[in-house]
């Protein structure tokens, strides 16, 4: 039976004190419902939380209120069940593809036998196409062969949880294509339920089930939650034909849109006196320039 709840976010703050000491809530309120097996995208505007939200459920971040339960168990701190996938590489450079994703297998499971280990690395990194790479170094890969060897690196650990924090932002559009294609043909054999971070539209549309779209911050929550209905395995090229991807494209769009139509409009002045004793609607302030108020100021002491 699938579990709906597989993993529950729910009233999730996460605050940061600010320089005069008053607590900011940079995430205030987010509430999400992940299904297992399912990949859910998360969207928003840079510096609305998302990588927070991420690095909470990661257990890497301390929560400030609310909880998150994975399987029915609320974390407490990082652990094998939540594997991250970084938007830089993070590798050991004096290790190979195979020590890097090796040196995580052998913390992980610790009372396997090495031949057990070292399957699970062999399937890794013949699951992400490293499978004539992996005695090279990092300095000898190219920088989608070192984000290959992080993602192997994750999957190695077989967690509940596989988080992608923009993994594939640094490059380029053809390999960037090739890696979504990598991961969606990992996910379809060993059904791993994934949260993607991404500011790319298309991407979030071509490879989730579902995309949360988060509000402007401080104070960011979940705006929207929109479902994508296309079928698994994905297929790039019927996608982009279909009158579907285009719409789903245009609502994320709009969205963000009107989050920074929200953050751009000017605040409504307060109410004047003249308002409020009823004598008509209230005059807009005048405008004076820093100096204007300077001179008035001085001469009000005289």
């Amino acid at each position: 039976m699938i579990n709906e709840r597989y993993l529950e976010i729910t009233e999730l703050v996460k605050a940061y004190p600010n320089p005069f000491g008053e607590e900011v809530k940079v995430v205030d309120g987010f509430n999400l419902k992940v299904t297992q097996g399912e990949f859910i995208s998360v969207i928003g505007h840079s510096g609305c939380g998302k990588s927070t939200v991420l690095t909470m459920i990661a257990g890497l971040n301390p929560i400030s209120a609310g909880g998150i339960i994975v399987d029915g168990r609320e974390i407490s701190g990082p652990a094998p069940d939540r594997a991250v996938v970084f938007q830089a590489p993070c590798l050991l450079p004096w290790m190979t593809a195979w020590g890097n994703v090796m040196l995580g297998v052998n913390e992980v499971y610790p009372h396997a036998s090495k031949r057990e280990r070292r399957d699970i690395v062999a399937y890794a990194l013949s699951a992400v196409g490293l499978a004539d790479a992996m005695k090279k170094y990092p300095r000898e890969m190219s920088g989608g062969m070192q984000q290959r060897v992080g993602i192997a690196r994750a999957i190695a650990l077989k967690p509940k949880i596989l988080l992608l924090d923009e993994p594939f932002g640094r490059l380029d559009s053809l390999t960037r294509m090739e890696l979504q294609d990598v991961i969606l043909g990992i996910l379809n054999r060993d059904k791993i339920t994934t949260m993607l971070i991404t500011h790319d539209v298309d991407e979030a549309v071509y490879m989730s089930n579902r995309i949360c779209m988060m509000t402007n911050g401080p104070h960011a929550r979940v705006g929207s939650v929109m479902s994508i209905d296309f079928p698994r395995p994905r297929d790039r090229e019927a996608m982009m034909s279909d009158d579907r991807f285009f719409h789903y494209r245009e609502q994320l769009l709009r969205f963000l849109d009107d989050c920074e139509h929200a953050k751009q409009a000017p605040k409504a002045p307060p109410d004047s006196s003249d308002s409020a004793s009823g004598d008509g609607p209230a005059k807009p302030p005048e405008k004076t320039n820093f100096g204007q108020r300077m001179v008035a100021s001085f001469a009000a002491l005289f």
